[in-house]
């Protein structure tokens, strides 16, 4: 029992801290935080062109926690619309930070309009439409994803 109580307490002893601090951290969730608290959705990234251009396209629903993170090589501005996009959506706005610009609420399924989200924007999260409000999701929000790196960002997988 000793031997094997010993060969436990090496094994927790030479995990690396880093792996076990970012065990949260992976590719498929992304946490925003707002007001004390924090929310996990379950996310798709798109960092090509090709998917951007075709996001949550033709998508008859979403599971309610879910998402899908744009990512962009850097900030510029960005423009949205609902072309072949068949739910509602709020779009969350991200700066180079990390941290929420602007948030566009209830996106109205096939709306070709476009919805621009600012001029410096590098990330955009997608998530079902009225989400936002009923979680307090505003500009000043916070958001961690792996994607979501560089030495402005706030809070980070790091």
């Amino acid at each position: 029992m000793q031997k094997l109580f010993g060969a436990f307490l090496l094994a927790v002893l030479l995990v690396p801290g880093p792996v076990r601090a970012q065990g949260d951290c992976t590719p498929d969730r992304l946490d925003i935080r707002s007001g004390g608290s924090s929310v996990r959705f379950s996310v798709e990234v798109v960092d090509t062109p090709q998917g951007r251009a075709v996001g949550l396209m033709n998508r008859p629903s979403m599971d309610k926690f879910a998402g899908m993170l744009f990512v962009y090589p850097d900030a510029r501005p960005v423009s949205f619309w609902m072309r072949n996009t068949l739910i509602p959506l709020d779009m969350l706005f991200i700066g180079v930070d990390g941290v929420v610009d602007r948030v566009h609420e209830n996106a109205v399924p096939l709306d070709e309009t476009p919805i621009f989200g600012g001029e410096e924007i590098r990330y955009v999260v997608e998530i079902n439409g009225g989400m936002a409000g009923t979680l307090g999701i505003g500009a000043g929000a916070e958001v961690r994803h792996p994607a979501i790196s560089g030495p402005d960002v706030v809070w980070s997988c790091d």
